[in-house]
């Protein structure tokens, strides 16, 4: 298999360090572009859209920090992420989430001829996420989709998936599998698909299907959004917010005073 220009986060672009994860300096248009130039370029890269629980699995984990910082973006999804990078002085920056990147690229990608594949989620919600797409951006194209089964795959499965994906000639690859399973799913099939972008959107494609909720619009903008998805799923996310948020910004705190000093390792 063909493996070319396969390269990691560059060095140049500019990021910040929050808790040891290299956060990209971006807009939504910033993140547009960049993809369309990858594909324009024949790049390869994988893209994580991160945040605050994140940034938070990332610093408990060497791995998956890891492969943070080797992504060639990591987007600013909460706004949590978004004000530190204003108050870092980066006053273009702003929230680049999976619901909002992912409808955009497909508008973008229409006169471009960019092919699409969908990767996650259940048979059910791909087939509306297909459908919902295709309503948005009628001229898009969408060379394939499979629904993963909730098991480890055979080494024999995975190489047929590596081939339908390649054999459907797409640009970009969406995972929607959740964090971190996403993450590390991309960073362990980066060099072996031919597409010139994986990311990792989450819930998009629920959320774009139909089949989950979105926040109402003047809620995101608040830092607030994870209380909407807590009331709605209190059982499956109170452990997560309750141990995440406080942590996150006692360490923020604590590193911007200096007695933390985390360091993005070296990719």
């Amino acid at each position: 298999m063909t493996q070319v220009n396969y390269l990691p986060q560059s060095a140049t672009q500019s990021r910040i360090n929050v808790l040891g994860i290299g956060i990209s300096v971006i807009n939504m248009d910033d993140a547009l572009q960049r993809m369309a130039t990858w594909i324009d370029q024949k790049q390869r890269h994988y893209v994580c859209v991160t945040g605050v629980h994140g940034v938070m699995e990332s610093h408990r984990s060497p791995e998956l920090r890891h492969i943070h910082n080797a992504a060639g973006m990591v987007t600013p999804d909460g706004m949590p992420l978004a004000w530190l990078l204003k108050l870092a002085g980066f006053h273009h920056a702003d929230r680049v989430c999976g619901p909002e990147l992912m409808p955009r690229m497909f508008v973008l990608s229409q006169p471009r001829g960019d092919r699409h594949f969908l990767y996650g989620g259940s048979q059910t919600a791909l087939e509306l996420l297909q459908r919902r797409l295709l309503d948005l951006a009628p001229n898009a194209q969408i060379a394939g989709m499979y629904s993963p089964p909730y098991r480890a795959l055979t080494t024999q499965e995975d190489a047929e998936i590596i081939a339908m994906i390649n054999n459907s000639e797409a640009d970009i690859v969406w995972v929607g599998l959740s964090t971190p399973k996403q993450e590390k799913w991309m960073a362990a099939h980066r060099a072996h698909l031919e597409a010139s972008i994986l990311i990792g959107v989450g819930a998009a494609f629920d959320i774009h299907a139909g089949l989950i909720p979105r926040a109402p619009r003047f809620l995101r903008r608040t830092g607030f959004e994870w209380t909407y998805r807590l009331l709605r799923e209190p059982r499956r996310l109170w452990w997560r917010y309750l141990s995440n948020n406080p942590a996150f910004v006692t360490l923020v705190a604590l590193q911007k005073i200096g007695l933390y000093r985390p360091s993005i390792e070296p990719i």
